[in-house]
């Protein structure tokens, strides 16, 4: 029997693997899926995801990213991240980086789908293995969460995402976010000659039609070709009873998610895969569910008031002036999500 199987070979599962690992614990990884894998995310990892990625020793390229800046095209507000910098990454770098690092630490990976789990007082069966813990890092919409009977309803207008990247000069350092009354537009620096853009919207329409609503951004990108296809995601807002279920803990995406408005998902699912396996090598499974409500507590909040507002246009045509007359503010709210 092993100690801990991890069903999900994302950055998330892999984060959590590398982390178990170097705990001392014997950890296999079940993923379906070649390595890498390309998903729709706007690849910006914020400062306090990069550090994670160094104490996992996880070495990556990619392009620093010096803060964020909001744009509407006549106003525009930015500010600086307050300890170290972010970083633009393709989503398939950052996986393979992980996978490379999870080798090196001896972490074995097989070929396969947890689709149901069997729990006993002391060990949990899945995927044909058994082990004393699982940690399902199955994703948003992760298949766990739902089988475990964890997933909790949202009510709330359904948002989606798209992203693709076009072969161009950066022309920024920072992760910027245009803002429109039809949803927001991010772009990231993911290398010295390529740049992502990402779309959130509740309206499901092509990607062209939705730059159509960002003119200032069309002429940034200059009519420039896009270099791949278009990946989508959604819904977002995905919502958990909790994050145990017995013997299982749900590390990453699976654990719940507010939204991709912050850019906060890769830096939650390493400090998510860190605190599972610590309460695991404690032997205080229980503590999880609290040590995650607090690392992810500034965000969900931040977040989860940001989407409101932009949901209502008269109030969404107000973030970015508001923004620009508070400087102070808008610097606390980037430094307390880095």
């Amino acid at each position: 029997m092993i100690d801990l199987l991890v069903a999900g070979g994302g950055p998330a599962g892999l984060a959590t693997a590398i982390h178990a690992a170097g705990a001392g614990m014997e950890v296999v990884v079940v993923e379906p899926r070649a390595t890498p894998v390309d998903k729709a995310c706007g690849e910006g990892i914020m400062p306090g995801g990069v550090l994670a990625l160094e104490a996992l020793g996880v070495r990556v390229g990619g392009r620093p990213l010096r803060g964020i800046r909001y744009v509407d095209g006549h106003h525009q507000a930015q500010a600086l991240f307050g300890d170290g910098t972010g970083l633009g990454l393709r989503r398939t770098d950052l996986h393979a980086a992980l996978a490379r690092r999870a080798a090196e630490v001896g972490v074995e990976v097989v070929t396969g789908r947890v689709t149901e789990v069997r729990q006993s007082t002391d060990a949990v069966s899945a995927g044909g293995l058994r082990a004393r813990w699982l940690a399902a890092a199955d994703g948003l919409h992760s298949p766990l969460r739902h089988a475990l009977g964890l997933d909790v309803p949202s009510r709330r207008p359904r948002r989606f995402g798209l992203r693709r990247h076009y072969r161009m000069v950066p022309w920024t350092d920072f992760v910027e976010v245009h803002w429109s009354v039809h949803g927001e537009a991010y772009v990231t620096p993911v290398g010295d000659g390529v740049v992502g853009v990402a779309v959130l919207s509740t309206a499901k329409r092509g990607f062209d039609a939705h730059l159509a609503h960002f003119p200032h951004l069309l002429r940034l990108l200059d009519g420039r070709p896009p270099a791949g296809s278009v990946r989508g995601a959604g819904p977002l807002r995905q919502r958990a009873r909790r994050r145990t279920a017995g013997r299982v803990l749900l590390v990453g995406d699976a654990a719940g998610y507010t939204d991709a408005l912050t850019g906060e998902g890769v830096a939650l699912a390493l400090a998510s895969a860190e605190a599972a396996v610590r309460c695991l090598k404690a032997g205080r499974p229980q503590a999880y569910e609290r040590c995650w409500r607090r690392l992810s507590l500034r965000h969900r909040l931040l977040t989860e008031g940001l989407v409101r507002m932009s949901g209502h246009a008269a109030v969404a045509r107000l973030i970015v002036p508001a923004a620009a007359r508070m400087p102070p503010l808008f610097t606390a709210a980037v430094r307390a999500l880095q």
